[in-house]
């Protein structure tokens, strides 16, 4: 079975590590919630349901028509994100009184790491970067992307409302304990707004994981934030006359391949090694790395009905 980050952080027992994965969790409204698949190797091999076999009544003394199911396997190959974080020794010495140097140093790199994570886990494109992963956005298929083209405003009017229903109940099994809707926190503003226009109450807000966050039917919305550069990973564009458009991902996670649902691949977790001083230059060395990626799992192939992942593109 999977485990989430926040669930690991609990079970190290090497307390740099623990602080290092805490701020991974702390950051990412991705990491804190996805489950990771452990395994050995570099390479996860798995077989996913392409097409289920026949079934039938039958007479008594009649044979069954025979049929059989068909998988296709499939195979999805480690991705290492890290860095170095370097603090000459200078520095640790005549300013270590005030603040701890070193761990301000990875506390930065655990946040870009979480930041460039985000980035990857919606917009990653192997064709791009051979060494990265390919995101939702290049996986989802078929019926996972729903073009809500045409739909009337989130503020003044209810067809939004409907296509947003209409996505989360596309995500079978979807639920506020398992899975979350990511959008621009523009999105968010506007669905809060707009819900309160046309006399709904105000949408739910509860804390999870230490988080204030805006729910929808239960579900959280969440926003990944920004890439490296300072734009948004789930950015809204502005096309003829104003408008805006964006992207709505309904994500269901799930922590075992019969869950069919969005889980992350990993061999060894989030690896932190105090290198000690480093022998090419005067500083401090910590490497941070994390041998990962991401999977997405669909049944009985793709514009199946309960498909986990699904994408709304919404025109504003």
């Amino acid at each position: 079975m999977a485990l989430t980050l926040a669930e690991s952080a609990k079970l190290s027992t090497e307390s740099l590590q623990r602080g290092i994965v805490e701020t991974f969790v702390e950051e990412s409204p991705i990491l804190d919630r996805l489950p990771l698949i452990g395994f050995e190797g570099t390479s996860y091999h798995y077989n996913e349901e392409s097409a289920l076999p026949g079934v039938s009544f039958r007479a008594v003394n009649e044979a069954y028509p025979e049929s059989v199911g068909a998988v296709s396997p499939r195979i999805e190959s480690l991705a290492i994100l890290g860095g170095d974080s370097d603090v000459d020794k200078f520095i640790v010495q005549t300013r270590g009184n005030v603040n701890d140097q070193r761990a301000i140093q990875e506390t930065l790199k655990v946040k870009a790491a979480s930041v460039h994570f985000s980035d990857q886990f919606f917009n990653g494109d192997t064709a791009v970067n051979p060494l990265g992963f390919d995101g939702l956005r290049k996986r989802l298929i078929g019926r996972q992307v729903v073009d809500a083209k045409g739909v009337g405003p989130v503020a003044n009017g209810y067809d939004f409302f409907d296509a947003l229903d209409a996505l989360t109940a596309q995500v079978r099994g979807l639920t506020g304990q398992n899975g979350a809707l990511y959008m621009n926190a523009a999105i968010i503003a506007k669905i809060r707004s707009g819900f309160r226009r046309l006399g709904g109450a105000e949408l739910l807000t509860a804390e999870i994981l230490g988080k204030e966050t805006t729910m929808w039917n239960g579900i959280p919305m969440l926003d990944p934030g920004q890439k490296l550069d300072g734009t948004d990973v789930l950015p809204l564009t502005t096309g003829t006359g104003g408008k805006e458009s964006g992207d709505i991902y309904a994500v269901r996670f799930g922590t075992s391949e019969a869950d069919a649902g969005v889980t992350g691949l990993t061999n060894g977790g989030i690896q932190v090694t105090d290198l000690g001083e480093a022998h090419d230059k005067p500083v401090y060395r910590t490497r941070i790395e994390f041998y990962m990626r991401d999977r997405v799992v669909r049944r009985q192939g793709c514009g199946a009905p309960d498909e986990r992942p699904c994408q709304l593109n919404y025109r504003a």
